[in-house]
C-alpha cells in the first residue's frame, strides 16, 4: 500500500491510532521513491539507514498527539546543512562536502519526530529557475516528464507532487519555492523575512534568502510552519516575535476581506490563458465574500534588475569562502597559491554561478558602486513603498505565480535574461520582504497554474486562512498527486 495520497494530518492520525508504524510508513516511502524517482530525479543523496533507525526509535517512544510530524518523512533542500548526510548546494565545489552540524530548521523538524528522507537537487547554489543549473542531474516536473519542474527548488516541488514526500522544505530567495509550486501543481509557503531561521542554510543572498515548505495542501504548510518559525540567537536577522499557531484561523470564514489584484501582474509578458484563470480564481473569492479590487503596483517593472544586482552582489560575497583551501573541490596539480583559488573555482563552479559572481563583484566595484548597487538599492525601497500603500486598505494581494506554466527542458537555459524574466512576479516580494504562498490555481494545456497570495509582513496567518478558504471551495488539491503520477 502507498500513502502518497495521505496529508500530514490523515498520517499523523493513523499513526497514532496504531493503524500505521513509523517503520512501516518510512519503508514504503524509500519504497516509493526507488520506483519514482528514477523518473523524476528529485533526491541527491538518500538517508535510508539513519531514517529507518529513526522511525523505529519513534515507534518505541510513541506518536504524540501534539507533534504532527512524528515519524512522518520529508525530505530537505540540499543547501540547508544535515549533520553527517551529504550536503553539495547541487555544486562541483561541495561535491563531498559532509556538514558536522544540523541546520536549526533541521533540528526543529528532528525535535518535532519527523524523519529526514534525504536530501533534494536544486539549481547550483539555488541560483535558477529550473533546476537545470544543478551540477549533478535535471530534476523532471512531475506532470510532464519534458517539462523543468522550476527552481530553485525543484526537487523538493517534483518529490512531493510526484507522490514521493508529504512535505519538503525549500529555500526562496527570488520566489525559489512558490515558483516550483506553481509549476508542480502544490503548495509553497515563503514566510516573512525573518520569520525563519537561515542558520545552516548555505547562502545565496543573504538578505533575501527564506526558509519554506512545499506540501500538499495549506493545511501541511500551517503545520511545518508552527514546526520551523521562531526566533535563533544563532541568527541575528530573525524576528524576536512570538509564533502564533498558524493553524487557529484556518476553516474561517473570509467574508469581508478586501483583496487587491495588480494590474500589473495581469498585464505584458502573462500568459492570457494564466490570466484567466486568476480571475476565476478572483471571482471564487469574490463568491465566499471578500472584495477584489484592481491596484498599481508601478515599481513591479524594476524589479528583476534590482533583484540581479542585490542578489548577485551579495552572492559575489558569500561565495568567496569557497576558494579551494577550506573544505571543498580543490583543483589538482595546481603551481601557487593563486593557481589554487582559480582552478578551484573555475572547475568547481557552474556558468550561471560564475555569471552571477561577475555581476556581482563589478556591480560592487570601484566607480560602479553608485550607478548599479546603490541604485538597485533604492529601488527595492520603492518596491516596499508601493506593497505598504496597499496594504494600508487591502488585507493581501493576488496574482499569477508565474507568467506561463512550466516550459520544456532546455527551452531557456540558453538565455539567461528570458530564463531571469520568469521570477517577475515573484522576486518583488523577496525585495520587500514579505510572508507570500503559491496555490493551485487551475490547470492550462494539462499543466498546473499557481495563484500567489502576498500578505503583510508577519501576518502569514491571514494568507493561510485566506488560501485554506479557496482551497476548499474549489477542492483542486485533491487531484493533485493522482494526477502528478498518471
Amino acid at each position: 500500500m502507498s500513502y502518497d495520497n495521505l496529508d500530514i494530518t490523515k498520517l499523523h492520525d493513523q499513526l497514532q491510532s496504531g493503524k500505521l508504524t513509523a517503520a512501516a510508513l518510512t519503508a514504503q516511502t524509500f519504497a516509493d521513491i526507488k520506483r519514482i524517482d528514477p523518473e523524476i530525479d528529485a533526491f541527491l543523496t538518500l538517508n535510508e539507514a539513519a531514517a529507518k533507525k529513526a522511525a523505529a526509535a519513534q515507534d518505541d517512544a510513541g506518536i504524540e498527539a501534539d507533534k504532527p510530524f512524528a515519524g512522518v518523512p520529508v525530505g530537505i533542500k540540499d543547501n540547508i546543512v544535515t549533520k553527517g548526510l551529504k550536503t553539495t548546494a547541487a555544486s562541483k565545489i561541495l561535491n563531498n562536502f559532509v556538514p558536522v552540524y544540523d541546520a536549526t530548521v533541521v533540528e526543529k523538524l528532528q525535535a518535532a519526530g519527523a524523519i529526514i528522507a534525504g536530501k533534494l537537487n536544486l539549481d547550483e547554489f539555488a541560483m535558477g529557475s529550473s533546476t537545470e543549473n544543478s551540477a549533478f542531474k535535471t530534476t523532471k516536473n512531475a506532470w510532464d516528464h519534458t517539462k523543468v519542474p522550476g527552481g530553485s527548488s525543484g526537487g523538493s516541488a517534483a518529490a512531493v507532487a510526484s507522490g514521493q514526500l508529504p512535505m519538503a522544505l525549500g529555500t526562496d530567495t527570488g520566489g525559489s519555492i512558490r515558483q516550483p509550486a506553481a509549476f508542480n501543481g502544490i503548495v509553497g509557503l515563503k514566510p516573512t523575512y525573518g520569520r525563519v531561521s537561515r542558520w545552516g542554510v548555505i547562502a545565496f543572498a543573504s538578505s533575501l534568502d527564506v526558509v519554506g515548505s512545499l506540501t500538499h495542501t495549506v493545511r501541511d504548510a500551517a503545520l511545518t510552519l508552527n514546526v520551523i518559525a521562531g526566533h535563533d540567537k544563532k541568527d541575528a536577522t530573525t524576528a524576536d516575535l512570538a509564533v502564533p499557531d498558524y493553524t487557529a484561523k484556518l476553516g474561517q470564514s473570509i467574508q469581508g476581506m478586501k483583496i487587491a489584484l495588480p494590474e500589473e501582474y495581469l498585464g505584458e509578458g502573462v500568459d492570457p490563458a494564466v490570466a484567466e484563470q486568476i480571475k476565476q480564481a478572483a471571482e471564487q473569492f469574490r463568491s465566499l465574500g471578500a472584495t477584489v479590487e484592481t491596484v498599481s503596483l508601478p515599481h513591479t517593472k524594476y524589479a528583476v534588475p534590482a533583484y540581479y544586482i542585490i542578489a548577485s552582489s551579495e552572492a559575489s560575497s558569500n561565495l568567496q569562502r569557497f576558494d579551494g583551501i577550506r573544505y571543498g573541490f580543490r583543483a589538482k596539480d595546481v603551481k601557487n597559491l593563486e593557481d589554487v583559488y582559480v582552478r578551484s573555482r573555475s572547475e568547481g563552479f557552474g556558468p550561471e554561478v560564475k555569471r552571477r559572481i561577475m555581476l556581482g563583484t563589478f556591480s560592487l566595484s570601484a566607480g560602479f558602486y553608485d550607478a548599479y548597487f546603490k541604485k538597485a538599492a533604492q529601488v527595492r525601497t520603492l518596491i516596499a513603498q508601493d506593497f505598504d500603500k496597499v496594504f494600508e486598505d487591502y488585507d493581501f494581494i493576488i496574482g499569477p505565480t508565474t507568467p506561463t506554466t512550466a516550459f520544456k527542458i532546455g527551452a531557456k537555459v540558453t538565455d539567461p535574461l528570458t530564463m531571469y524574466m520568469n521570477d517577475i512576479l515573484t522576486i518583488p516580494v523577496n525585495l520587500a520582504g514579505l510572508p507570500a504562498l503559491s496555490i493551485p490555481a487551475g490547470l492550462v494545456d494539462g499543466m498546473p497554474v499557481g495563484l500567489q497570495l502576498i500578505g503583510k509582513q508577519f501576518d502569514e496567518q491571514t494568507l493561510l486562512q485566506a488560501a485554506d478558504a479557496f482551497e476548499t471551495a474549489t477542492g483542486y488539491q485533491d487531484a493533485i498527486p493522482g494526477g502528478a503520477n498518471e
